[in-house]
């Protein structure tokens, strides 16, 4: 056993785990964190998907171990209009897919902001890159929903995106 020393929504959590426990499993199962859920259990869906001080991360591959002293952020440390927007454009219909896929939302409108580039982008110097919808779809294809709501997950964030340009 290990302790460590996990920062999770804002409050730091000491916990007692074998060192290959996932972040996943030290969420769900010994913080009471569900909201965050396990899908393929591999990387492929990001129905894990959490940030780590700010970035996002299939907590499913990552060990607890890794992230100690780190700013976990799990859906249930979100409010954002972006939750909302889902909502109005019905970016989810079963929901097991939209934590992750909120999480993984908001560090991609960062990701943009900061100018990182995407297979969309296509030139990684460019600045200025519009949020398209090719662009969104791209950008959140890590994330995957098997009652496809993408259309409405992508007009969630497209609106979200225009909300913070305008402002």
């Amino acid at each position: 056993m290990v302790e460590i020393h996990l920062r999770v929504n804002g409050v730091t959590r000491s916990l007692d785990l074998e060192p290959w426990v996932s972040l996943l499993d030290a969420l769900r199962e010994r913080l009471d964190l569900t909201g965050t859920k396990k899908g393929c259990d591999q990387g492929a869906c990001g129905a894990c998907t959490v940030l780590a001080d700010g970035e996002r991360i299939n907590s499913c591959l990552a060990l607890a171990v890794q992230y100690a002293g780190r700013e976990i952020t799990t859906i249930e440390g979100v409010a954002h209009p972006l939750q909302a927007a889902f909502v109005r454009h019905d970016g989810l219909q079963c929901g097991y897919c939209t934590s992750g896929q909120i999480c993984s939302a908001l560090a991609m409108l960062a990701e943009h902001r900061a100018g990182a580039p995407s297979a969309v982008t296509g030139d990684p110097a460019a600045t200025g890159v519009e949020l398209s919808r090719a662009e969104i779809a791209e950008r959140m294809s890590g994330n995957l929903c098997r009652c496809g709501a993408y259309n409405g997950i992508v007009s969630a964030i497209q609106e979200v995106a225009e909300m913070e340009t305008a402002r």
